[in-house]
């Protein structure tokens, strides 16, 4: 038979609930060298000790503890489901659990695919790595949606290192709630500030959950409604949207679809007099199509979106993009380089570049979860 490694995620769990052993153990019922036998590998727990510490941090057994066949495999958390695409996975390591996200059609880059780091196995709890895996410590994931984190990745691997910035796409709301799941290392988010209040700041200490981070700024951009060339349909204010125009929305919880709703609160429009505020799409690229294609008068985006797509763009708002960093991955290698990248000229000259975009703000620490 052969020889089962039993792979132990406790620690990686354990932290982004952020508990400390001690704590862990108190909530348990076991002592707290036990927490540190099982998290270096000493200890495997009997099955009710196991689902006590499920329990406890809101997780399945598996992801606690799963088994590994072979060398060549490795146990993962799959975040989403695999469709059409098959096995085909990227990875990232998020302190020491493997998480597995699959590759499909939104992954496409010009007219080529995007290599996989490995290949899901049939119960979705393993995967087969395609390389050595030592790159994978030095890579970071980033989830969010504004289009220049593509430029910060780019930086990020012109560096002399060998650290990599993967980019994945995620409303606001979604990047975080991924965050505080341990499923990425940094998010980011977009929130319009309403008066005074750091609407980052306030979503992020509501959605991760206690977990400690650092909200840092990263660009800020002109977001509103993108139309079609020289403005067909007269488009000027949020109000037009009323009078028959045919509009694409964002999904609920994206920071555009909140700035919207906010614009349509102060105006006493209902949404109801929107054709097509139910008419969801997923990405500033998507609502740009939308009215390229002529299946939409307006969508929701960026002006560096509208004017990349070569259409016209009604500015509603300059809005603040933040980068939202646990502080326990402050000091993993590519994490820290991005930071050293948020002060150099570079970077701040290739954003300020981007039509609508500001990078004065870049590297400000705006606070504290």
């Amino acid at each position: 038979m052969t020889k089962q490694l039993v792979i132990c995620n406790l620690r990686a769990a354990r932290k982004t609930k952020g508990l400390s052993q001690s704590e862990l153990a108190g909530l348990v019922g076991v002592r707290r060298q036990a927490i540190y036998d099982m998290e270096s590998g000493r200890y495997v727990p009997n099955t009710h000790v196991a689902l006590l510490l499920a329990k406890v941090l809101g997780c399945r057994v598996e992801d606690l503890f799963s088994i590994a066949l072979s060398s060549g495999e490795r146990a993962v958390t799959l975040v989403g489901e695999i469709g059409a695409s098959g096995p085909r996975v990227s990875l990232v390591k998020v302190r020491d659990r493997l998480i597995a996200y699959p590759l499909d059609d939104k992954w496409l880059s010009g007219e080529g695919f995007q290599s996989a780091d490995g290949l899901l196995q049939d119960d979705c709890r393993c995967v087969r790595l395609l390389h050595s895996g030592e790159a994978l410590d030095k890579k970071a994931l980033l989830l969010g949606c504004d289009p220049a984190f593509a430029i910060l990745s780019s930086h990020v691997s012109r560096s002399p290192g060998e650290e990599r910035l993967q980019c994945r796409f995620s409303q606001s709301l979604g990047a975080l709630r991924a965050l505080a799941s341990g499923y990425a290392h940094l998010a980011g988010t977009h929130l319009h500030n309403r008066s005074d209040t750091e609407s980052n700041l306030e979503l992020a200490r509501a959605t991760l959950g206690g977990l400690k981070a650092k909200v840092i700024a990263f660009s800020s951009f002109e977001e509103g409604l993108m139309i079609g060339p020289d403005n067909p349909h007269g488009i000027r204010t949020i109000g037009d949207l009323a009078g028959g125009v045919r509009f694409a929305n964002r999904e609920p919880g994206a920071a555009l679809r909140v700035l919207l709703d906010d614009h349509l609160s102060r105006l006493g429009i209902s949404p109801e007099t929107i054709d097509g505020y139910g008419r969801l799409v997923h990405s500033h690229n998507e609502g740009a199509k939308m009215v390229s294609f002529g299946l939409v008068d307006a969508a929701l985006g960026l002006r560096a979106v509208a004017m990349a797509h070569g259409l016209g763009f009604v500015s509603l708002e300059m809005v603040r993009c933040d980068l939202v960093i646990p502080h326990d991955l402050m000091e993993h290698r590519a994490v820290r380089l991005i930071l050293e990248l948020l002060q150099t000229r570079g970077l701040r000259e290739e954003l300020t570049a981007l039509p609508g975009y500001d990078s004065s703000c870049m590297g400000t620490v705006i606070g504290e979860t």
